[in-house]
């Protein structure tokens, strides 16, 4: 990039770049009959598969702001993803909400992660480091959580306050410059608008997940991300003008690529099946590590310097989210079910 208090796209983004896994889960099953067993390894292989490609999502971002201006790489990003899902769409006859709630929901829901995600973190990483970025996306759950909190009625336990003071911790210590963990290309403006992209990634992510109650989440994902590319195609002459793209590389039109279809699709695609057929509070702690292979692959492709306090940074944030995810968060009120 998380539904409920589980993300759903991000990287991605958008998908990505998130953290899906607290996101959403289709409709239930009726079935009561006895399940069939469940091929674990396929089922952690998969999980790990989305994870290796949203950790990704920064270093591709980066490579693209290298070339391209970061609001055209934010829309075509979406634009790109729009067309398979458009497609998948035409084919697949995925549901669109029916109620007046859902559809608001999922407009929400593609207004805030597929169009005003993908922009702020294009221009958070002209501004930062692929390995900033990276770090900062972990905080993710947590942005999640507290939107969550505040449009459902949640409210969190002792130990959620806990682990997310100690992510915070890692955050601020993440963005101070003061700690030395500053590193070539990296800048607090950049850090900043990262975290402010996971807010709007986060509201995303919950507005999704309640649609994703009345018709499922990958009827919400291909859904929101076709509706972006919708609400994006008109503003193309403002934020991709001509000659925009001119002189840009190889290598920017693959992270796009890589941005468009294998962070908003592939991975979730992976992600939801891992869902489904596995237990989803174990699936879920797979994604922790996700930062770890964000920093892996900026040290790997874009030659970018891991130091121990920046690798303490991580630990202690994706630690605060851990702990965080570890409490469950009870409704202050009962609700209506909005179908």
């Amino acid at each position: 990039m998380v539904r409920s208090l589980r993300p759903q796209h991000t990287s991605g983004a958008s998908l990505s770049q998130a953290s899906p896994s607290l996101a959403h889960s289709g409709p239930a099953s009726k079935d009561a009959g006895p399940a069939a067993p469940k091929p674990q390894a396929a089922i952690v292989a998969a999980a790990l598969f989305a994870v290796v490609l949203w950790g990704g999502s920064p270093i591709a971002t980066k490579l693209a702001v290298a070339d391209l201006d970061p609001l055209a790489v934010g829309a075509l990003r979406t634009l790109i993803g729009a067309v398979p899902a458009a497609v998948i769409l035409a084919f697949g006859r995925l549901a669109f909400p029916r109620t007046a709630t859902g559809r608001w929901l999922l407009a929400v829901s593609s207004l805030s992660g597929f169009v005003v995600f993908p922009l702020l973190f294009s221009l958070a990483l002209e501004l930062t480091s692929g390995s900033h970025g990276g770090l900062a996306l972990a905080i993710l759950p947590i942005t999640t959580a507290l939107i969550a909190t505040l449009f459902e009625r949640r409210l969190p336990p002792r130990r959620w306050w806990l682990g997310a003071a100690l992510a915070l911790a890692g955050t601020l210590l993440l963005v101070d410059r003061r700690f030395g963990l500053s590193s070539p290309g990296a800048s607090l403006e950049g850090d900043l608008l990262v975290l402010l992209s996971c807010f709007a990634a986060s509201v995303g992510y919950v507005a999704g997940g309640r649609a994703a109650r009345e018709v499922g989440a990958p009827s919400v994902t291909f859904w929101g991300l076709a509706l972006g590319g919708l609400i994006l195609l008109p503003l193309t002459p403002l934020l991709i003008p001509s000659g925009a793209l001119s002189g840009s590389g190889a290598s920017a039109w693959g992270a796009l690529i890589y941005l468009g279809v294998a962070i908003s699709i592939v991975g979730y695609l992976a992600w939801y099946w891992a869902l489904a057929q596995g237990d989803m509070t174990r699936v879920a702690l797979i994604q922790f590590i996700q930062p770890g292979f964000s920093l892996l692959f900026a040290a790997i492709v874009l030659g970018e310097i891991v130091t121990w306090p920046l690798a303490l940074a991580g630990v202690i944030i994706v630690a605060g989210v851990a702990l965080a995810q570890s409490g469950r968060i009870a409704p202050v009120a009962s609700q209506k079910a909005t179908g």
